[in-house]
């Protein structure tokens, strides 16, 4: 019976009623504070409320082995990965080591899992307990979170436990957490005289007081002997030695299996008593155990060994010596030759100094570990490997192969600790460029020191020389990032172009052209905008290539191959599951889309960037994301969620001086203040993106809203302003054929001449190439038509005003198209209301679902693109259709594309 936890068991119960708005709980608290019977009462409970458990508990020897605890939880669920999709199936069986061939992805491995657990939940409801989350092997652990975040509409429930003070990805996971905290004295002492009903008094009272509230302490402290206790000891330091003192009475042959079984990542009794038997060379049977299970330590059934408590586990090993710890190994690896990687850890284990021979193996257990996808184990295995290596060369080098590894699945900090691990006088020139490449990956460089993007320059230069061509390319495209993010100056960009056009490469190779843009969007866009152009008709071939081409096209203003080439980008790496590059494509595909007036595509393409950026650790993609959804937001008239959003991209961009959040938050805001007819305020903002001094400047983005800054300026009465910066940006403009420049000046030169060249001017603009750029169309017609008003020709200008009124609505844009509507008044014609579409209707999320239902996706397809289960995407659907009157998916198809005709 628990003491003291009603409170915390009737949240929990209320998991067990039905569906709520919450995935799970995540119990936190210290060790012995009751996690474990706290969620072994829920556990027991669910059964009975109609529930099918699924458990799995992490463990101190397996958390190197990549999807040990995902092994486990999805065990008896095995017989459904046949019914998988074949990506998501073969992903799996080779996560879970089922087969050797390929290399899974993490998130396609987390697609399967919640495919088999919603397929299970169908069912018969879930419930999923997750103990000892600090110990959870990291890949398992990722794939737990992904499919906590995604749980929403399914018959599923998360609990899990960590300990205070442990990391872990659950806590990102959305779990609502709960903290146990320490027994009340009343609560106290109802559990102590529960297990210990006869203790004297003077003994009860020191238990109490030492153990302060904690439930295990309170159960185990009675058989401690007090006489020398140091009452200022840690709790748990205090356990460990009440465990110890058990262990000491038993006879050796009890220790020594007691021993084995502490230092086996598995519980099976069967290995403990092999390896026994090796150790003793005697026979050993479970009988061997059982003094240690009537002292407490252990629990025993036929096939498993578990410790009561994971502090016993350690205080058996901390108990004995180095000799007997590297005997009880060597006794575990002499039972797994058919497990090459369990036996090189206990190998290593039971190794001192360098054995280059054991160091290979380990060596061969992190690649194993890696084509499985878990990197952490990776890792974790050539850092061993490296402590094991006969010489300090493959030390260094097995150091560094361990920090890429740890650069590739994002954790910067374990990288550079491993760095810092290579001896100085083994950083030879090689070494310190693949040292310098992979530290300067992390978030494209903000916030570093500018001077760092120097001397990327100066290594590339190097590099190059040297021959090294594939590593200068890498060198180059991190520096090149550098210069989207933050701004240089002139000549380090000079600099890094005269290294990439050094390089041996053929013409129009796609790196050197993206690294091309980024560096010299202007003096070197005529050049990149060939080289895009003759690439775009290889898009889809390669989704990664794709992505940095699709970014490429946004630094010179090609927002139409910006826009192509991203969204050719996102399917392949869906398919791949990169998530780490996705809503990098899908943040420039929504960039470009909001500036063509795309909304219908941009906004569940910015929702779902930033929902993924901020899943997969990149806050400055998020912000940038925001700052879009900010801008479209702005575009519809939505001004009250524009501002909100605003403040969140601009928190983001500020902390780090990321430069393009900057500026695209000012775009959004001066959209806004164009909305509302706040004119001095919309100048103000726009003007910042173009003052060098200002954070906001961005070398790029700053020429490709000319069409905003002239509205803005003219209705505040700043012409004078713009007159100022177009000499600027015309010179630009004899270099680079780049669309958004050429567009945005074409409008302004039209806006600002004088009358009798004005409608020249217009006609011109509108006698342009604008396939694909019907925003830009519709102001062109909008500004005609005011002009033409002004100059009382009314009629002439309805036309251009009724166009642009409907261009607007068609796409959208609330707020331009109110601008239209007031113009068309003020000619004498008067316009329908427009109704709401199933664009005001749906959430980001819902329009995303929406128009891939349109498209003819089953709700399983969807769910592989959107990486949801089929019936979260089916619970969407049945919210969708009521929202937009209609009762299939033929009638969906038919209501969307209304709306974008």
């Amino acid at each position: 019976m628990l003491h003291g936890r009603r409170a915390e068991l009737k949240e929990l119960g209320e998991l067990l009623d039905g569906p709520t708005e919450r995935s799970g709980v995540l119990v936190r608290g210290e060790a012995g504070i009751g996690k474990s019977a706290l969620v072994a009462e829920i556990a027991a409970a669910a059964p009975v409320a109609g529930l099918r458990v699924l458990r799995t508990t992490g463990s101190v020897a397996e958390r190197h082995f990549a999807y040990a605890g995902l092994h486990q939880l999805l065990y008896p669920l095995r017989t459904g990965v046949a019914a998988l999709p074949v990506p998501q199936r073969t992903a799996l069986r080779i996560a879970l080591g089922l087969t050797g061939d390929g290399e899974p992805s993490g998130y396609l491995t987390g697609l399967a899992a919640l495919s088999l657990l919603a397929e299970a939940a169908s069912a018969q409801p879930v419930l999923i307990v997750a103990e000892d989350l600090q110990w959870l092997d990291r890949a398992s652990a990722q794939v737990l979170a992904f499919v906590a975040r995604r749980i929403e509409a399914e018959p599923i429930v998360v609990v899990g436990t960590l300990r205070d003070g442990t990391p872990s990805p659950l806590t990102e996971a959305g779990l609502t957490p709960m903290t146990l905290e320490r027994l009340s004295d009343e609560d106290s002492a109802g559990l102590l005289d529960a297990v210990a009903p006869r203790l004297a008094g003077a003994t009860r009272t020191r238990v109490l007081s030492a153990a302060a509230g904690n439930p295990l302490a309170l159960t185990e402290l009675p058989s401690a002997d007090f006489s020398g206790s140091d009452p200022v000891l840690p709790l748990t330091e205090r356990l460990e030695r009440t465990f110890t003192d058990r262990l000491a009475p038993l006879p050796a042959p009890v220790r020594a299996a007691l021993l084995v079984a502490a230092l086996n990542e598995r519980d099976v009794l069967a290995e403990t008593l092999a390896a026994v038997e090796f150790l003793l060379g005697v026979p050993a049977g479970p009988e061997m155990l059982v003094p240690a299970v009537e002292a407490r330590l252990v629990e025993l059934d036929a096939a498993a060994v578990t410790f009561r408590h994971p502090l016993m586990r350690s205080a058996v090993a901390a108990a004995a010596g180095f000799a007997e710890r590297r005997a009880a190994h060597l006794a575990l690896a002499s039972i797994l030759p058919a497990e090459p990687d369990r036996q090189a850890w206990h190998q290593a284990a039971a190794t001192a100094g360098p054995d280059e021979q054991i160091a290979l193996r380990l060596e061969n257990t992190a690649a194993r570990a890696r084509d499985r996808g878990g990197i952490a184990a990776a890792v974790a295995a050539l850092e061993q490997s490296a402590r094991l290596s006969g010489t300090a060369a493959r030390r260094a080098d097995r150091l560094l192969r361990a920090a890429e590894l740890a650069v590739e699945s994002g954790h910067r900090s374990e990288a550079e600790r491993l760095v810092r691990e290579i001896p100085p006088d083994e950083l030879t020139s090689r070494r310190r460029t693949t040292v310098s490449w992979l530290l300067s990956g992390f978030e494209d460089g903000v916030g570093e020191d500018l001077s760092r993007v120097a001397e990327l320059a100066g290594l590339a230069r190097d590099v190059a020389t040297d021959g090294e061509t594939a590593a200068a390319t890498r060198i180059l495209w991190g520096a090149a990032m550098r210069c989207f993010w933050s701004e240089p100056g002139p000549a380090v960009r000079r600099a890094l172009v005269a290294v990439a056009d050094r390089l041996p490469v053929p013409d129009g190779d796609p790196a050197t052209v993206a690294v091309t843009a980024y560096v010299a969007p202007f003096d070197r866009g005529e050049v990149v905008l060939r080289g895009l152009r003759k690439l775009a008709g290889t898009a889809g071939t390669d989704p990664e290539v794709d992505r940095y081409l699709g970014s490429a096209a946004l630094q010179v203003g090609a927002f139409d191959l910006a826009a192509r080439f991203s969204a050719a980008a996102a399917p392949g790496l869906r398919a791949q599951g990169r998530l780490g590059l996705l809503p990098r494509a899908l943040a420039v595909q929504a960039w470009s889309q909001a500036r063509l007036g795309d909304l219908a595509a941009a906004v569940p393409a910015a929702a779902e960037a930033a929902r993924l950026a901020q899943e997969t650790g990149q806050p400055y993609m998020y912000g940038l994301a925001t700052a879009v959804r900010a801008e479209i937001a702005a575009l519809r008239g939505e001004y009250r969620q524009a501002g909100a959003l605003v403040v969140e991209a601009e928190r983001v961009g500020l902390a780090a001086g990321a430069r393009p959040v900057l500026a695209t938050v000012q775009l959004a805001r001066g959209l806004m203040a164009l909305g509302e007819g706040r004119f001095e305020d919309a100048f103000a903002d726009l003007k910042r993106v173009l003052d060098p001094a200002s954070p906001s400047y961005q070398l790029a983005l700053r020429a490709y809203w000319l069409s905003e800054f002239t509205d803005a300026a003219v209705r505040a009465g700043q012409t004078d302003a713009v007159r100022d910066i177009l000499p600027e940006m015309e010179s630009l403009a004899t270099v680079t054929s780049s669309p958004a420049l050429h567009l945005g000046l074409r409008y302004a030169r039209a806006v600002l001449a004088p009358n009798d060249e004005a409608e020249d001017l217009f006609a011109a603009a509108l006698s342009a190439d604008l396939t694909g750029w019907p925003a830009e169309r519709g102001r062109v017609h909008l500004a005609f038509g005011e002009w033409l008003r002004r100059q009382r020709r009314i009629v002439e200008s309805r036309t251009h005003l009724r166009t642009a009124r409907e261009t607007f609505d068609a796409l959208g844009l609330a707020a331009l198209a109110e601008r239209a509507r007031r113009e068309l008044r003020s000619a004498g014609e008067s316009s329908p209301n427009r109704d709401p579409d199933a664009y005001d209707k749906l959430t980001p999320h819902e329009l995303g679902i929406a128009q891939l239902a349109a498209e003819g996706l089953t709700n399983r397809e969807i769910g592989q693109r959107l990486y949801l289960s089929h019936r979260t995407v089916g619970t969407h659907l049945h919210r969708i259709f009521p929202k937009l009157g209609v009762r299939s998916r033929a009638e969906l198809a038919a209501r969307l594309k209304t709306v974008g005709d």
